[in-house]
């Protein structure tokens, strides 16, 4: 057994392309360090070995990647981000990504942290409600005018230099650093509260309420309730922000959790199905063949001959 992330899987020899993903081969161990409990940052040149794709993850910890130049493509469940030039992007804790190609990034940083530094001597999570781009509802990406990126910069090196070149990192300055970068990166982030409709008001917490219990509750009934509105005007409100139905944001969030569970662990089908609140495996892999055309065996095994 070896342990990635909160989560105990099984590993076997290397028999097929997903094994790489369990084991010290894993692509995100050099994109997200996922051996790191905390906090790091460097610049990206030293992280960025990655020679293949990476498939659904996800990490315990918040990222953000800043690219000073090339480009950098990634998904956070179905919306694919293109960051460019003195741009941030900003994987938050628990979210579902994946990436194609990582070869034209060429200078920039990474910093990871886990979320509970942001609430250690200086902080709360009263504080964490300023800084949309870390709530999973919230624009992941950041474009930074010329006269931020020096500030930006500076900080990213300080909070590098914390990591690189202490003996001991005082997650006590981390803290201080990281808030001070968030309050930089918000004047190119947020907007005003009185320009948010109400629909997006509702929308944002949807998303929050369905990225925390995906895995036990399906229907829009439920999460209507959760919000003090019908299901209808759930429905209206998820559509006219977003272009898609609640429904269709429960079942593709499902669906990127099954994937994620059918790549980057060994339990079975059933087990899987059990995992994101199906008693029934067949009433699973139905809905996982509506979906993507084959069944879930299928697309595993797939994955294996890759």
């Amino acid at each position: 057994m070896k342990t990635k992330g909160t989560e105990k899987i099984k590993t076997y020899g290397p028999t097929g392309f997903r094994e790489k993903f369990l084991g010290e081969d894993n692509p995100i161990h050099l994109l997200f360090k996922s051996n790191s409990d905390h906090f790091f940052c460097l610049e990206i040149e030293e992280v960025m070995q990655i020679q293949h794709p990476v498939p659904p993850s996800k990490h315990s910890c918040h990222t953000l990647i800043f690219i000073s130049s090339g480009q950098h493509v990634m998904k956070l469940g179905y919306q694919e981000y293109t960051t460019s030039n003195n741009e941030i992007i900003m994987v938050p804790a628990g979210q579902i990504f994946s990436l194609d190609n990582v070869n034209n990034i060429h200078k920039g940083y990474i910093c990871q942290f886990h979320p509970d530094i942001l609430i250690r001597k200086y902080g709360s999570r009263e504080l964490l409600n300023d800084f949309d781009f870390l709530k999973i509802s919230g624009n992941p990406k950041i474009t930074l005018t010329p006269q931020d990126i020096s500030a930006i910069t500076n900080i990213l090196e300080r909070l590098k230099k914390e990591y690189s070149e202490t003996a001991f990192t005082d997650l006590n300055i981390v803290q201080s650093y990281l808030i001070t970068l968030f309050y930089e990166m918000n004047k190119n982030a947020v907007k005003s509260t009185k320009g948010i409709s109400a629909a997006e008001v509702i929308t944002g917490k949807f998303k929050e309420l369905i990225h925390d219990q995906i895995k036990t509750q399906h229907q829009v009934n439920y999460y209507a309730s959760l919000l003090n509105v019908t299901p209808n005007h759930l429905n209206k409100c998820v559509k006219s922000v977003t272009g898609k139905s609640a429904v269709k944001w429960i079942d593709e969030n499902i669906l990127l959790e099954a994937k994620y569970l059918l790549f980057q662990t060994t339990l079975s089908v059933g087990e899987i199905a059990i995992r994101i609140g199906f008693e029934d495996q067949s009433y699973f892999s139905r809905f996982f063949k509506k979906a993507e055309g084959i069944s879930p065996i299928r697309y595993r095994k797939m994955i294996d001959k890759s």
